[in-house]
């Protein structure tokens, strides 16, 4: 029986007309949260999701405050037709690709920050970064209303932020850690490298 096509949606509105069909249906919702420039790390997370979710939603959203120098958020990698691609191929059943204004409209003034577990390693060093991840996810989990969201371990730190996210504001959401995808030479697979 040949796969239904993957739809792309880059609305809030349209994003959870679709989850409330599905879930209408009874059927469970895996997220899968990237930036882009998807690599086989990305793709193993969308195959984890697949493995454990009726239907999985990927996102792709270069969000802004996550990056504490301009000129990093525009030398970020964008490679929008090959993602895609391989999302259609591996059977994401929708890409999510909001603007940065559906994302963050006119007026916007709420940011999430968690203390504690943000300090100290990466957060030590890029000032501001943490709390633009947590604030993005937050409103990506709340967005997709999804059952289970799914992160490589790479981003280990990133991992307990948002799970102290989810548990503090009672998201009802899994979070599933997958195992960190290697290059030959042992470098751990990004969309930077």
């Amino acid at each position: 029986m040949p796969r239904p096509p993957m739809h792309t949606l880059d609305a809030v509105a349209a994003l959870r007309q679709t989850v409330r069909d599905w879930k209408r249906q009874g059927l469970t919702v895996g997220l899968v949260p990237t930036m882009g420039a998807l690599h086989e790390g990305h793709l193993s997370l969308a195959r984890a999701a697949l493995a454990q979710a009726d239907r999985v939603i990927v996102s792709i959203f270069v969000n802004p405050t996550q990056f504490d120098n301009p000129s990093d958020l525009a030398t970020y990698p964008r490679t929008w037709d090959d993602d895609r691609r391989l999302l259609a191929d591996a059977g994401v059943h929708v890409l999510y690709a909001p603007t940065v204004a559906e994302m963050y409209p006119a007026g916007f003034a709420t940011h999430v920050s968690v203390a504690g577990v943000s300090a100290g390693l990466c957060g030590a060093h890029r000032p501001g970064h943490f709390d633009g991840v947590a604030t993005v996810v937050c409103k990506l989990f709340l967005q997709s209303q999804a059952d289970m969201a799914f992160f490589g371990e790479k981003d280990f730190q990133q991992i307990h932020v948002v799970r102290r996210m989810a548990a503090d504001l009672d998201i009802p959401i899994r979070l599933v850690a997958c195992p960190t995808l290697r290059e030959a030479d042992g470098l751990a697979m990004s969309s930077r490298n």
